[in-house]
């Protein structure tokens, strides 16, 4: 189960319009992202994806493990997101935990 902080912060980002999910929509910002959520349940291609444009923007990447990201987010298939708002990612990664957690790459 996930920390029910980040499914708030998640949500918040979400409502206030600084969550944006997919690798497609990610991969059109130009700046201003803060961190990337990844799932655990994405391909290895999707998390090479993920790493490449975790250098693109120079910000954290974390992995969600337990529940799929497309739970928390209530967004069917979502396997990654990016948080452009820099006061929740900060919030984000205060509270992450073994099952939501920075990804390092490899079998983490």
């Amino acid at each position: 189960m996930v920390n029910p902080k980040v499914s708030a912060y998640l949500g918040f980002a979400l409502k206030s319009g600084n969550l944006t999910m997919g690798f497609n929509a990610v991969e059109t910002l130009k700046k201003r992202v803060y961190l990337l959520i990844v799932c655990d349940t994405a391909s290895e291609n999707s998390k090479k994806q993920a790493k490449k444009l975790e250098r693109k923007f120079s910000c954290p990447l974390i992995l969600c493990k337990d529940t799929p990201l497309e739970e928390i987010v209530k967004k069917p298939l979502c396997k990654f997101a990016a948080v452009r708002d820099k006061k929740l990612a900060e919030a984000l990664l205060n509270v992450t935990n073994e099952s939501f957690g920075i990804y390092l790459g490899g079998n983490d």
